[in-house]
């Protein structure tokens, strides 16, 4: 009996897992991508862990980062074009926007590269595809909550020093849902991209130019009361208004939003990631011939 006689039937083998090249596109195997859970903390810790490694000030960059940018929209925005900030201290103003866009702009910016920046690992090597972006959003998210215990703190500080702020604690309960609302609409748009870049290489160099140009049509430097009515809608339009908004009105008392705009980006990011999820299985599945 030859060695070749001993090799097992396929069809008489009870095969643990079976990778197959083409299956629906609503086949997204969320399963499969829960088993591999431990996978994707170990990309949560390599992200996190890796973006400021063997530089000076290391973590320090998480706090310096909308710091820096906060001070100089106070200077430009605030002090020298004078823009109104609902009354609330220019400074909370500008960093609780910047906090919040950050974690939005993040997300997009690094999930939209998940083809191209993981083509080798993708080649070597079967997981769910999927846990590359998901992991991105949880790495992301440990910033923006040391960014945001960073911007609760400046908040303890004017209070002490006597700042009329107003907190709205309906709305600060629901801050797990505007941080949701915001994590998937950066995985969708930025899945959605990134399965696009696989043959139109050209649309990487759009996105962070894109993301800045968006952010002023995002109220980060500015209220959505200071529009006039007539042009409201344009910025109501965009589903990342409401959440800054909410979170302006969650922990600063001030903002221009209602439950019907929040329902609004609700439904949006979930359009974005059904339409992103099928888009990125569609794309996983033969992307290795053309990225």
């Amino acid at each position: 009996m030859t060695e070749i006689d001993n090799i097992p039937d396929p069809e008489d083998t009870d095969w643990s897992l079976i990778i197959e090249a083409q299956r629906s596109l609503l086949d997204l195997r969320l399963g499969e991508l829960w088993r591999y859970r431990d996978l994707v903390l170990l990309f949560v810790r390599r992200d996190f862990v890796a973006v400021y490694k063997q530089t000076i000030l290391g973590p320090l960059w998480y706090l310096i980062q909308p710091l820096l940018t906060t001070v100089t929209f106070t200077v430009i925005f605030g002090n020298i074009a004078s823009l109104p900030t609902d009354g609330l201290p220019q400074f909370l103003f500008y960093m609780s926007g910047t906090v919040v866009w950050s974690y939005f702009a993040s997300c997009l910016t690094k999930t939209s590269e998940t083809f191209v920046q993981n083509a080798n690992l993708f080649g070597k090597v079967y997981f769910p595809r999927l846990a590359v972006p998901v992991s991105i959003l949880f790495s992301n998210l440990i910033t923006f909550l040391i960014q945001f215990a960073m911007f609760l703190l400046f908040l303890l500080y004017f209070v002490l020093r006597g700042t009329s702020i107003q907190p709205n604690w309906l709305w600060i309960a629901l801050s797990p849902i505007l941080i949701l609302i915001m994590a998937g609409l950066g995985l969708g748009f930025g899945i959605i991209i990134s399965s696009l870049t696989t043959k139109y290489r050209d649309l990487r160099f759009l996105v962070t130019f894109g993301v800045q140009l968006l952010m002023y049509a995002t109220p980060v430097i500015y209220p959505v009361s200071s529009i006039p009515l007539r042009f409201q809608w344009i910025v109501l339009a965009n589903p990342m208004t409401p959440i800054i908004e909410a979170f302006r009105i969650a922990f600063l008392g001030a903002g221009t939003v209602n439950g019907t705009h929040l329902l609004y980006s609700f439904g949006f990011m979930l359009v974005v990631v059904v339409a992103g999820s099928i888009i990125f299985n569609r794309v996983e599945q033969t992307f290795m011939d053309t990225v």
